[in-house]
This record gives structure tokens, C-alpha cells and sequence, in this order.
């Protein structure tokens, strides 16, 4: 599938499995183990019960739900292998079929560092317009999360306000992480509805999608599957996304986080497939360890990037899309550490072949979010993006013509294959390399610099695709009338 001609997306053209097929086996395995004898909590009774009649074993008074090897199998194997997520614009349309991978802006930071000051403030739904803004400009950037929680509004319809920000800053695909009760979902299809024309219309192309995250260890809160039950049903995919700390929410080694990650993932995956045969959906893993001297989650550590290599891994092997946790930085600045991790981050995702990798701009461990680590994660994701790119490495020249016609001690500079081909080399945007002296005169800048300037000047000029006349009213008409209550009024 070609790549939309307004995203720059990675190409699969590398690829590096982390388990060998045993040691995959044995995770499957084990997975299994736990989805038969132990289960996972479901806290929404008529779910419960919905899932009985489709052949789980259900006990009601625990409220946990068991699935047998069985049934787990035939359930994956409703799973559509592909799917679209398809954006206002239609140039920015996104093919997931496992040939290309696709950058996020992460999320629902609760703090945010201020462009003036430099200092980090409780963000607002303002925050959340600018850094859609800024990811509408940013070819790197395929999708959007809510980078930032829109703290400012009414907790009651916070996802609705947020959708509005991004859909008014914005014409990519967006993916709701914030809309996780039954009452926020149809508010975002309402609204999606309209945007997209109608209901048959967004079934077509669904111009959102979401995520239900389950509650580690091994639980599923009420509302979360109910969530996804609507979107379903509107034809709206939805994943799963799991997000366990090894010693704390999670088994201490990474062997045993990701046989509970697995198991929880594809339990949510199940119960849809269980109660919404067909479904669109995809298994998404943020899993991390915790840091053994604060007991916060590291984020950004070896152990991060084994997880993210074997979750996309395990993902590939039930033939469903992957959604992979990435950028997540335990930095508290766009700096060196910031660098280093995310660097690495997405490098690994981008070689396990995850199709989604989220995403860009969080720094403390996913607490914090900066307009300018996200320019500078574009940034390591176009680096990426070059040395998988079949085109720019490309080893079928003839070159043997062009050396002899150089021959020794010559140079290249005035060859024709050297101007033909120059510019195909990644040429940085925030990265240095200025010669010394001329850095020295600039006042020794560096990256963090660049990116402030590349963020202000985009915020000042980038205009996104409006709305249609009259869709930005008829989206608040809806946001008002689940503030009041009275929904779908």
C-alpha cells in the first residue's frame, strides 16, 4: 500500500523478532494458562452476562470472566487483519495493513511545559488546540492522541471538549485515549457523525477511533468494555491497550509482565469479538517497569524496549495490528537522556514492526508534555524513516562506471551521478551541524533551540483545513447537552 502523500510513515522493510519461536510459544501458552484458570475481573454485570451466553465461563459472584484455549481461538480469528482510519482530509488517510508504521502525539499529560516561561502548568483545552495544530503540520505525525488533558472544562464531558480542539486544529485521524464511559463514546460518535456525514458515512470512514485501557493486574473496570461496545457498533474501531509496572502492577521480570499484558490485551479483544463478532480493533502495550527508588514508572529503560519489541511481536503473531507504546521518555527536558531513549524507542518499535507508534512529545515518564520534544521526536522518526526507506538506501547503482571515471585521488564533487543524487541524503532540521566557529558566533545552540523556533513559527502561521460551516456549532449543541444531561438532545 502507498504512503499517504501528506504523512510520512516508516516503510517495513527491516525487521528484528526478540523471541525466538520457543520462547513465543511458551508466552502463548502461558497467556492461555491464565485466560482459563485465573481470568480477568469484569466489573459490568449485563456484561457478564452477555459473555456467558457467547461461551465464557463466567462466576458472577467474583465477577471474573475465564476463556478456554478453545474459544480463544475461534474469537481471534474474527479479528480483521486490516483496517482504515481515515482523517477529514482524505490525502491524510491511514492504510493499517502491516506495511508501513504510523506516529501518534501520546497523552492526556496533565501538565504541560509553558512556551514562555519554560515552566510546566496544569495544561488546558487551549494546550490541547496548540499541539494539535502543531501535529496537523508535522508530516511525521499520522494520527493524534489527546496529547494533553483539557483541564479547564467540566470533568463530566472533558473527551468531548477535547475532540472538539483536535477537530477544529486539525484534519488527521484522531484517537480517543480520554472517552472511556458508554455516555463519552456516543458522545464522540455523535459528534463524529456529524463531522463525517452521517452514520453510514463514518462506518465508511471512520474518522476516529479509540482505546480502552485496561486496569492492571488483570481487570477490566465497568464502563471500559461497555465503551467499546459503542464505538463497535458504530463501526468505529476500537483497541485494547495494556500498561502494567513490573513490580507493581506486574510480575517483576519482563517474561512474566508480558504473559500478563498478553493476557489482559487479549482479553479485551475477546470480550468484543465475543459480544461484536467482526469488530474492528488492535492490541496496544505501554508496559514499563518501576523505577526501585521512587516507585514511579521508569519509562525509557532496556526492559521498556524488550516490551515493546515482544508485544509487537506477539501482536503479529494473531495477525492483529499493534499499537505500541514509544517516545515515552523518563526525561524531564528535551535533552541528551531524552534523546538517547526515544532514539532507541523508536528504533526498536519501528523494527518489531509496530503499526502504530505512540507517540510523540511526553517527557517524565508520560506526566509532562513539550511542543518542542515532540518536533524533536519527529525528528528522530524522520531519521528512522530514512534508514528503512528502500529508496535511500538503495544498493542496485551500477557504480562501477562513476569510480573509474574518477579513478584514484580524485573527487566526486563535479560528477553527475553525485548532483543526481545528493539530495536524497537525510539532511536534519533541529539537529546540529553547524561548523565550530559559526556555531560559537550563533551563541552555541542546540536542538531544544531549533525546535522552540520550528514550534513558534508553525503556531504562528500553519492554518488547518476548517470546518465545515456550521459543524463546529453542531459539535458544541452535543457537548452542551451531555453537560446537561440530556444526552443525544
Amino acid at each position: 500500500m502507498s504512503e499517504s502523500p501528506k504523512i510520512k510513515s516508516l516503510p517495513r522493510t527491516l525487521s528484528l523478532d526478540v523471541l525466538s519461536d520457543e520462547a513465543l510459544a511458551s508466552v502463548h501458552k502461558q497467556t492461555l494458562e491464565v485466560l482459563e484458570k485465573v481470568g480477568v475481573g469484569i466489573g459490568a454485570t449485563e456484561t457478564l452476562e452477555r459473555l456467558a451466553d457467547a461461551g465464557a465461563d463466567v462466576d458472577r459472584d467474583a465477577k471474573r470472566v475465564r476463556f478456554s484455549a478453545a474459544l480463544v481461538e475461534e474469537l481471534l480469528g474474527r479479528v480483521p487483519a486490516t483496517f482504515e482510519l481515515a482523517a477529514r482530509d482524505p490525502e491524510q488517510d491511514l492504510h493499517i495493513d502491516g506495511s508501513r508504521g504510523y506516529l501518534s502525539v501520546d497523552g492526556s499529560a496533565a501538565e504541560i511545559i509553558d512556551l514562555e516561561t519554560g515552566e510546566r502548568r496544569a495544561s488546558t483545552k487551549q494546550d490541547l488546540a496548540a499541539v494539535s495544530r502543531l501535529a496537523d503540520a508535522l508530516p511525521e505525525i499520522g494520527l493524534l492522541w489527546q496529547g494533553v488533558a483539557a483541564r479547564d472544562v467540566p470533568r463530566r464531558v472533558q473527551s468531548l471538549h477535547e475532540l472538539h480542539a483536535q477537530l477544529t486544529n486539525s484534519s488527521k485521524h484522531v484517537q480517543m485515549m480520554t472517552a472511556v464511559t458508554p455516555d463519552a463514546a456516543r458522545g464522540v460518535v455523535e459528534i463524529a457523525r456529524a463531522v463525517a456525514g452521517g452514520s453510514e458515512e463514518l462506518r465508511r470512514r471512520p474518522i476516529v477511533s479509540a482505546f480502552q485501557c485496561s486496569l492492571s493486574p488483570l481487570m477490566y473496570e465497568e464502563g471500559s468494555l461497555e465503551a467499546a461496545l459503542v464505538y463497535a457498533e458504530a463501526g468505529v474501531p476500537c483497541g485494547f491497550v495494556v500498561m502494567p509496572i513490573s513490580c507493581a502492577t506486574g510480575p517483576a521480570t519482563a517474561a512474566g509482565n508480558l504473559v500478563q499484558s498478553n493476557a489482559e490485551v487479549l482479553a479485551g479483544i475477546l470480550a468484543l469479538e465475543a459480544l461484536a463478532p467482526g469488530a474492528t480493533t488492535f492490541y496496544g502495550s505501554c508496559a514499563t517497569v518501576m523505577d526501585l527508588r521512587t516507585g514511579a514508572a521508569a519509562c525509557g529503560g532496556p526492559e521498556d524496549l524488550f516490551l515493546q519489541m515482544a508485544s509487537a511481536q506477539l501482536a503479529r503473531s494473531y495477525g492483529i495490528p499493534a499499537s505500541i507504546g514509544t517516545f515515552a521518555t523518563g526525561a524531564k527536558s528535551p535533552d541528551w537522556q531524552a534523546g538517547l531513549e526515544n532514539g532507541l524507542s523508536g528504533l526498536v518499535s519501528c523494527l518489531a514492526g509496530a503499526d502504530l507508534l505512540c507517540g510523540a512529545g511526553l517527557l517524565y515518564g508520560a506526566r509532562v508534555f513539550s511542543l518542542s520534544e515532540m518536533v524533536l521526536d519527529c525528528e528522530i522518526f524522520g531519521m528512522i524513516r530514512h534508514l528503512v526507506d528502500p529508496l535511500s538506501m538503495a544498493l542496485d547503482d551500477e557504480m562501477t562506471s562513476v569510480i573509474a571515471a574518477v579513478g584514484p585521488g580524485g573527487h566526486y564533487l563535479s560528477q553527475p551521478h553525485t548532483l543526481a543524487k545528493m539530495r536524497d541524503h537525510w539532511m536534519p532540521q533541529m539537529f546540529d551541524r553547524l561548523g565550530w566557529e559559526e556555531w560559537e558566533t550563533a551563541g552555541r545552540p542546540g536542538p531544544q533551540q531549533a525546535a522552540a523556533v520550528r514550534v513558534e513559527s508553525i503556531l504562528s502561521t500553519h492554518e488547518p483545513i476548517p470546518l465545515e460551516e456550521g459543524l463546529e456549532e453542531e459539535i458544541m449543541r452535543v457537548i452542551h447537552a451531555y453537560e446537561r444531561g440530556d444526552e443525544g438532545g
